[in-house]
């Protein structure tokens, strides 16, 4: 009897514990939910604008060993980093009173690495959090250690708008493409345009119909046809001075076959002409 009490008391125990265990909240990961912010999103300052649309984690950790590169380069760096350093400062001094995030400044470091990019991924993996930057050499660095990694240019790639094959829009032609017969513009978010029969249209705006798009390593371009009234400018070739001069020796020659009688009075270009062509002949 004693043994069974015992078996069952065992029994309430492990049934006790199992749900304690699958009841209790599970602490979280530290890191989880969090993002490191690196020195070019700082200088860069669209940070403010994602924080304020709240697509990023509300936890934005900024590492001091960031904040003394910025400082470096504000002291020491050309006018044109000291400056865009000094604004990465402003920006942490604006994220930290913004109201849509939580910014702390961590003092974790990796004391085995020297540099900034190497600290930060390093950093990233042990505090398992993402990781914001614009640096491609450090997106790529990261992506190779397992850091998931928030790039704002191709954020902003992606949410171009993009237009379809048979969709019209006016352009303005600013240059001629790699064939004579085509003309390049640009959309208004940058988006390259080549413009079949617009080659003679520079500085002109047209009406353009898209045919297909090309999504290339260095972006995305569109290729459109006029559409519309649009008729691209023939040059017409004027003729050569040589060939006039021919012409008007043809023209002098006929009249000379005419009787005296019957010849019309010449007017004062004709004569000049005639001059010309006398001159040229006595040489």
């Amino acid at each position: 009897m004693l043994q069974i009490i015992l078996i069952l008391s065992v029994l309430s125990l492990l049934v006790s514990g199992f749900t304690y265990i699958r009841l209790a909240p599970r602490r979280k990961r530290k890191g989880v939910g969090s993002v490191l912010l690196d020195t070019s999103a700082l200088i860069d300052g669209r940070i403010n604008e994602v924080v304020k649309s709240g697509f990023v984690p509300e936890e934005l950790l900024i590492p001091r060993f960031v904040i003394a590169e910025l400082q470096l380069l504000a002291d020491k760096a050309d006018h044109l980093k000291r400056e865009r350093a000094r604004y990465g400062l402003q920006v942490i001094q604006d994220l930290q009173d913004s109201r849509y995030g939580n910014v702390t400044i961590i003092n974790d470091d990796i004391a085995s690495e020297s540099g900034v990019d190497e600290k930060l991924v390093k950093l990233a993996v042990k505090l398992g959090a993402l990781l914001f930057t614009t640096d491609y050499n450090l997106l790529k660095v990261a992506e190779i250690n397992g850091v998931r990694v928030l790039n704002i240019n191709e954020l902003a790639q992606n949410l171009r708008p993009t237009h379809i094959p048979g969709e019209h829009t006016d352009i303005k032609i600013v240059g001629k493409g790699q064939e004579r017969t085509q003309g390049v513009g640009y959309l208004t978010d940058g988006t390259l345009v080549v413009v079949e029969n617009a080659g003679n249209s520079h500085n002109q705006t047209v009406e353009v119909e898209f045919t297909r798009n090309l999504q290339t390593t260095a972006g995305r371009m569109m290729f459109a046809k006029m559409v519309g009234n649009n008729k691209p400018v023939e040059r017409t070739s004027k003729p050569k001075p040589v060939v006039k001069l021919l012409q008007s020796v043809e023209k002098r020659q006929e009249r000379a076959k005419q009787p005296y009688s019957s010849r019309r009075r010449l007017n004062k270009k004709e004569i000049a002409e005639d001059s010309l062509i006398e001159a040229i002949e006595s040489k």
